[in-house]
């Protein structure tokens, strides 16, 4: 036995490696606006800027589209998905509010020690920004995602996992806005929605997870709206 990789194992996995460092450095342009919400994206363009072939850049555009970070429109190529309107936002968490205290009052309701590791490990993941920028705030914005989706799925509801998975909410939220405090704040929230699920106390438990939201929402960003 060998753990050597044949030669077209390895092309395939240069490729990949080429194709995650192009959908990366274009969603790094997309979350830090430098390619302009609401902007065309050229394919060409991203392909000579990175010195690969079309073949990445229209990977990378399909996954983005798939995270509505894109959009793929007929004839014409692919633009930048414009920020969320307010209406959308307001959608957006009225949509959260109604799934995610529920999943953590269930989540509380079910725990169990392999819930409680699973838990803890992934708060243990959690590292606060460096920098107001997608690169400092990369880090949070994953665990965000992988935090939230856990609740979802400890709830025991496969429905609500996948709702809250298909938002992609982690993403366009952190897109509209990064401040130094926003980090700290979400990470003491994520500390205390443990605390919660963990000493399995649904009510506490959902109470946390409302009050997260709500800091979210109306503490954190709803302020973007009305300076605009």
């Amino acid at each position: 036995m060998t753990d050597i990789l044949e030669p077209h194992d390895r092309r395939l996995l240069r490729r990949q490696m080429l194709a995650d460092d192009v959908y990366e450095a274009i969603k790094t342009m997309l979350m830090d606006h430098t390619i302009r919400p609401g902007g065309r994206i050229s394919i060409d363009g991203l392909a000579r800027e990175f010195q690969v072939s079309s073949t990445p850049v229209r990977e990378a555009l399909a996954r983005l589209e798939s995270e509505g970070l894109a959009d793929k429109e007929p004839l014409k190529g692919y633009r930048a998905t414009p920020l969320l309107t307010l209406e959308e936002f307001e959608d957006l968490y009225s949509f959260r509010r109604l799934l995610e205290p529920w999943a953590a009052r269930r989540a509380a309701e079910l725990i169990d020690d392999t819930g409680r590791e699973r838990l803890t490990a992934e708060l243990s993941t959690a590292v606060e920004p460096t920098s107001v920028d997608y690169a400092g705030y990369k880090s949070l914005t994953a665990h965000d995602n992988r935090f939230h989706t856990l609740i979802a799925e400890l709830s025991g509801s496969d429905q609500v996992r996948l709702a809250f998975e298909r938002t992609h909410c982690h993403l366009h939220i952190f897109r509209l806005h990064y401040d130094r405090d926003t980090g700290p704040e979400v990470l003491v929230e994520h500390h205390h929605l443990v605390e919660a699920i963990c000493s399995g106390d649904p009510a506490a438990a959902e109470a946390s997870m409302t009050q997260h939201l709500i800091n979210s929402m109306s503490i954190r960003l709803r302020g973007i709206y009305d300076q605009s």
